[in-house]
């Protein structure tokens, strides 16, 4: 809303896992996702492995009343994944794939052909409320934490991805970052990002917070995971994130984060292997007074 100073924005993040003729229930758990991202409204929405062109058609088609503005990047051999809607106007699109990216010879992880990128796309809230610079992104994935082939590619990914935030924040009032980065909150690649951006952990700067324990996203009673990869983590681990930072004259705090926490309300399946990742972030002015009336865009 114009006349309000202060900005409440609902961010909206998953890791869709819809690999088309491959993950389980996809159509099923693709169509359960538009229905409560319809039904919620948030402001701004980034989903992963959303492999399929006709999978974003559908959630398009579905969501165009509650957002009207979207964007699919297009990379690699098979496609980012990497999908936006926003109830904002998107004023452009940058796509960055990453120079380092996995192998051609390892088919069964697939990261190589999918080319995994970041997506950019600056969004104007109003007048008032500034310009958004929200960057969604998947880094390659670990497959084994003990015998880590792909950790030099993910710090490559990690330093080139904190470059391009530097690089393409510069204009804007507030950047948020969100994906499946596919780091623990310890590991050297999202230390280097955040150190070098100065990115802050929505998780950990939230006034309140409910989901699973220590915000962990991909857990074991979900019936998507593989129970194997998450014997030595008996919580579950925590690699989607939803980062922010203000830029110019402007204030971020995070009232509230929440994950998922296994099957949707009423269903007996989850969205997918991962748990969605939800932030409720306060946006105003510096030296704007607290308690000022809350709005929304």
């Amino acid at each position: 809303m114009e006349g309000d100073p202060t900005l409440r924005l609902r961010v909206f993040d998953l890791n869709c896992w819809a690999i088309r003729y491959l993950s389980k229930r996809r159509q099923e758990r693709v169509q359960l996702i538009g229905d409560t991202l319809r039904r919620e409204g948030f402001d701004l929405v980034l989903l992963q492995e959303v492999w399929s062109e006709q999978d974003y058609s559908d959630l398009k088609v579905k969501l165009g009343g509650c957002y009207p503005f979207s964007h699919y990047f297009r990379s690699g051999v098979i496609g980012s994944g990497l999908c936006v809607f926003s109830r904002f106007p998107i004023l452009d699109t940058l796509l960055y794939q990453y120079s380092l990216n996995g192998y051609p010879y390892m088919l069964q992880h697939g990261d190589w052909f999918c080319g995994k990128s970041v997506g950019l796309v600056p969004a104007w809230g109003c007048q008032h409320h500034g310009h958004f610079a929200p960057p969604s992104c998947q880094l390659h994935a670990e497959y084994c934490r003990e015998k880590d082939a792909y950790l030099p590619h993910r710090l490559v990914q990690a330093w080139e991805l904190a470059q391009f935030i530097r690089h393409t924040s510069k204009a804007a009032d507030v950047v948020l970052l969100g994906g499946d980065l596919n780091m623990h909150p310890e590991d050297a690649g999202i230390r280097l990002l955040r150190g070098w951006t100065g990115l802050r952990d929505a998780f950990a700067e939230a006034t309140r917070f409910e989901g699973c324990e220590d915000g962990c996203t991909l857990v074991p009673n979900n019936c998507f995971t593989v129970k194997s990869e998450l014997l030595p983590f008996p919580l579950g681990i925590r690699i989607d994130y939803i980062l922010y930072k203000a830029v110019s004259s402007f204030t971020v705090k995070c009232e509230e984060l929440k994950t998922t926490t296994g099957t949707a309300p009423g269903m007996d399946i989850p969205f997918s292997d991962h748990e969605a990742v939800m932030a409720t972030l306060h946006i105003r002015r510096q030296g704007q007074a607290a308690g000022d009336t809350l709005g929304t865009a």
